[in-house]
């Protein structure tokens, strides 16, 4: 069985953010949001080490 990541996202931020836009979340949607993070940080530290550096930066997003 998989190790479960911990979650990324400040699940009430994110509801109180799309209640403002007038619409309702699921459940789920901090886990699969924080999943969708996970894979954005994987692919900055990989274009970090690519480029030879140690600090993943705004521009390796």
């Amino acid at each position: 069985m998989p190790k479960k990541r911990d979650v990324l996202v400040v699940s009430s931020k994110v509801k109180k953010y799309i209640k403002s836009k007038r619409m309702k979340s699921s459940g789920s949607l901090a886990e699969a949001l924080s999943d969708e993070l996970y894979g954005l940080i994987d692919r900055a530290m990989k274009r970090t080490k690519e480029n030879r550096r140690g600090t993943v930066q705004p521009r390796d997003l």
